[in-house]
C-alpha cells in the first residue's frame, strides 16, 4: 500500500543542526544500540520522529510531505461544520475543539471560520509537543491553549476532537515470521547503518488465530501508543461527552503487511537511514481503534473513505461556490477537489466516535 502525500520534487532542506555539543540523533542511536543491543521498531520509530517533528515544519513545497488542509480550505472548513453540526444536534454548543497533531494549523484555522460562520467560537485546544510546530499555529490560532498530551484536556465539558493524519505516525511495533514462529523486528546497527532484524520470539497467543500460519517473511503491525490514546479519548469522551473525527490512510486488520515507510522531499526514502530527517509513518488499523474506544461504551461511525466522507458533507457545491467567488482559480479549485475526493478518496478513511446519547455524525450514512 502506498502513502499518498504529495510527491512534488523539490530541493531537500539543510538538516537542522543538534543542540549545542549533541551529537546528531544518529550518532546517539548508534551508539546506545552499540552498548545495549537492537531495539525495537516502536522505540527506533519513536526517537526519529519526536526528533524530527521537534527541528522543522515538514510541510508544504519546501518540506517533506502535503496533507489535506494544506491541500485546499474546503478541508478544514467541511470538518468545521461536521463539529457544528454534531454539537449543535446534541444540544451541546459549549464544548472545546480539540486536535491532535494540528501541523500549522491551517485546519484549525479553516474549520473555525466556518464554524463562526455558524455562530459557534468554542476554545480550542491543541495537543503538540513540538516547539516550530506549535510556533506555526501560534501564527494561525493565537488564542490555542497547548497540552502535551490527551490528560490535561479540559474536563468540565464535552470535547470535539479532530484527529488528521496523526495516528499514522505514533510508533508500531512489527511481528515478522520465521524460524518456525514468530519474533519481534529490531533495529539493529553497523558502523552507522541501521537495519531491521529479527529479534526473539513472541508467543503464538498474542497473535490473530487466522494469521498464525502464515507464509515465513509474513509481518504483523500493532501500534500500542495508538490503542492507548484511542481508548484514553473515548473514555473522556463517554464521561463528559462530544465526539471525535479520526482521518488518516490505513485499513481494516488484522492484516498481513508492512505499511512502515518514509517521506523526504515528497518522495519516498529509506526509513533506516538518518533516522530524525524523514518523516516515519505506517497505515493505521482503524478496527483496532474502533475496537478501542468501542471498550469505552462510545459509538463507531465508519470507517468510510475520505472521498465518500467528503462528497457527504458537501464538498461539490463547496468548489462549486469557491469557483465562481473566485473564476481565475476555478481549475485549480477542481484540481483540489479531485485530489481531496479522487486521488486521497479510497486509502485514506474517515472514522468517528461519539458519547453515549449523542447523535451520529453526519458523512457516514
Amino acid at each position: 500500500m502506498s502513502n499518498l502525500r504529495d510527491h512534488t520534487t523539490s530541493p531537500p532542506p539543510t538538516p537542522p543542526a543538534s543542540g549545542r555539543g549533541e551529537p546528531p540523533l544518529p550518532d546517539r542511536l548508534a551508539r546506545a544500540i552499540t552498548l545495549a543491543g537492537p531495539i525495537p521498531v516502536s522505540q527506533y520509530m519513536a526517537a526519529a520522529n519526536a526528533h524530527y517533528y521537534a527541528t522543522r515544519d515538514p510541510l508544504g513545497a519546501g518540506g517533506d510531505f502535503t496533507t489535506a488542509p494544506e491541500i485546499s480550505q474546503m478541508f478544514g472548513e467541511l470538518i468545521g461544520l461536521w463539529c457544528t453540526d454534531v454539537a449543535r444536534r446534541a444540544g451541546s454548543p459549549e464544548m472545546a475543539w480539540v486536535e491532535l497533531g494540528p501541523g500549522r494549523g491551517t485546519l484549525a484555522a479553516d474549520a473555525r471560520r466556518a464554524m463562526a460562520k455558524a455562530g459557534l467560537m468554542p476554545p480550542v485546544h491543541f495537543v503538540e509537543t513540538s516547539p516550530t510546530l506549535r510556533a506555526a499555529q501560534a501564527e494561525r490560532v493565537s488564542e490555542a491553549t497547548w497540552h502535551d498530551a490527551v490528560d490535561t484536556l479540559p474536563a468540565d465539558r464535552p470535547l470535539i476532537v479532530v484527529a488528521n493524519e496523526f495516528f499514522d505516525a505514533l510508533p508500531i511495533r512489527q511481528l515478522v515470521r520465521g524460524g518456525g514462529g514468530w519474533r519481534e523486528r529490531l533495529v539493529a546497527c553497523q558502523d552507522t547503518l541501521f537495519l531491521p532484524i529479527a529479534g526473539t520470539q513472541v508467543p503464538d497467543a498474542i497473535i490473530p488465530a487466522p494469521l498464525r500460519a502464515a507464509p515465513d517473511g509474513s509481518v504483523i503491525e500493532t501500534s500500542p501508543a495508538s490503542v492507548g490514546i484511542a481508548r484514553a479519548l473515548a473514555a473522556r469522551i463517554a464521561a463528559q461527552g462530544g465526539a471525535a473525527l479520526i482521518v488518516d490512510y490505513g485499513y481494516e486488520g488484522p492484516a498481513i503487511g508492512d505499511t512502515l515507510q518514509a517521506v523526504r522531499t515528497h518522495a519516498y526514502a529509506n526509513p533506516f537511514e538518518e533516522p530524525g530527517t524523514r518523516d516515519l509513518t505506517a497505515h493505521v488499523d482503524f478496527a483496532t481503534l474502533a475496537e478501542a474506544a468501542r471498550a469505552e461504551s462510545v459509538s463507531i461511525s465508519g470507517p468510510v473513505g475520505q472521498g465518500a466522507f467528503l462528497r457527504a458533507l458537501g464538498i461539490d457545491a463547496r468548489a462549486a461556490a469557491l469557483a465562481v467567488a473566485s473564476p481565475d482559480r476555478a481549475e485549480q479549485v477542481r484540481a483540489d477537489r479531485d485530489r481531496l475526493v479522487e486521488d486521497m478518496g479510497t486509502l485514506f478513511r474517515a472514522m468517528a466516535f461519539t458519547a453515549p446519547g449523542w447523535p451520529a455524525p453526519a458523512g457516514f450514512a
